[in-house]
């Protein structure tokens, strides 16, 4: 532990300055010079700490920086690939489109393709919004493992947000089970009044749910429309996502090669 804990006081010490050189690093970190010399190689064997064969002196490498900024720069490859994803749905519905992560049991939207309706949806981007209570969310959740859903049934009953909203564990199940086996959700007035959503999930190379795209808009005018052709619209654009991202379907309709199967509590 307390090589761990020098190794990333050296760390930090190195990414305070462009290039440091040994003698200075010890000074700063009070460590000897023969230990400081001792977790250099090691970070250098390691690929976080780059020395310059002209100056001697230390400086952090490029892994760092990919390491740091790996979640933005995989939020930013899952939105270059649902974007025109988006926009066809968009441009097929004329209604809002949207695409959202999980963290936990809220999604959060991180992308969106507005609708040229003068009555249409509008999401915040970075906007949070309960998993159980929205498409994308029971999208998501459908295809999480027992573990995920007993940990889930454990914060039952769920918030109220309108008279639609599911609340009991035992329905959520029943309505996830039904996602999993049709490959997308619907959330009919759960969240907001008025408002209905249908969305399906998007699976990585693993086989894991990464996020899911939704289309959006005022209940009575989708009610209008045939809602299971909708679903599969949405559903067969998130599969061409999902094989992008290296996705290789299973067989039925909403199962991952080797993901989570149907939601049952652990």
């Amino acid at each position: 532990m307390q090589s761990v804990a020098r190794g990333f006081d050296l760390l930090e010490a190195v990414a305070a300055a462009d290039e440091i050189g040994l003698v200075e690093l010890a000074h700063r970190t009070g460590l000897q010079p023969s230990t400081t010399h001792r977790l250099l190689a090691t970070l250098i064997a390691c690929g976080y700490v780059v020395q310059n064969p002209q100056t001697s002196r230390y400086r952090l490498s490029h892994k760092v920086v990919e390491l740091a900024g790996g979640q933005e720069h995989r939020m930013q490859r899952l939105r270059t690939a649902v974007r025109p994803h988006l926009l066809m749905i968009r441009d097929a519905t004329d209604e809002t489109t949207n695409l959202c992560v999980l963290d936990r049991f809220t999604i959060v939207y991180v992308d969106q393709a507005e609708s040229s309706r003068t009555v249409r949806m509008f999401t915040e981007l970075g906007r949070r919004v309960p998993a159980h209570a929205c498409a994308a969310g029971k999208a998501m959740l459908a295809f999480q493992t027992g573990d995920v859903i007993g940990d889930l049934r454990e914060r039952a009953p769920f918030p109220s947000l309108t008279p639609h909203t599911i609340t009991a564990a035992d329905e959520l199940e029943v309505e996830l089970r039904r996602a999993h086996a049709r490959g997308y959700a619907i959330d009919r007035e759960e969240y907001e009044d008025g408002v209905l959503c249908i969305a399906a999930p998007i699976f990585g190379s693993d086989g894991e749910v990464v996020a899911a795209a939704s289309v959006s808009g005022p209940a009575a005018r989708l009610l209008r429309q045939d809602l299971s052709e909708l679903g599969e619209l949405v559903r067969g654009r998130m599969l061409e996502v999902s094989r992008e991202l290296g996705y290789e379907p299973g067989e039925g309709a909403g199962t991952p090669a080797n993901g989570a199967g149907a939601p049952t509590a652990a």
